[in-house]
């Protein structure tokens, strides 16, 4: 099984290869590939977020960044996205 990661903070996920995933991919079970997403911004300060569309709090990702990511790790085989956010309050 193979398992493609997109972070801005991909080095926050290398101790997962030390876990029981790291046993699978020793075992050749998973292949884990972590992906920066700041790769594949256009700007100089590699920026992949900007403000909300009419303002207000938060921000929010860039959507051609995404597509640039996607484009890039995506074959004909399926692929599975599974955005995750969480709402501080």
């Amino acid at each position: 099984m193979r398992i493609d990661v997109i972070s801005i903070f991909p080095e926050y996920l290398e101790p997962l290869k030390l876990s029981l995933v790291g046993k699978a991919i020793e075992r050749g079970q998973v292949e884990l590939h972590l992906h920066d997403l700041r790769e594949h911004a256009i700007d100089i300060h590699r920026t992949v977020d900007d403000s909300p569309y009419g303002g207000g709090p938060g921000m929010v990702m860039k959507a051609p960044v995404w597509g640039d990511a996607l484009d890039e790790i995506c074959s004909a085989e399926t692929l599975l996205v599974v955005p995750v956010s969480y709402t501080h309050l």
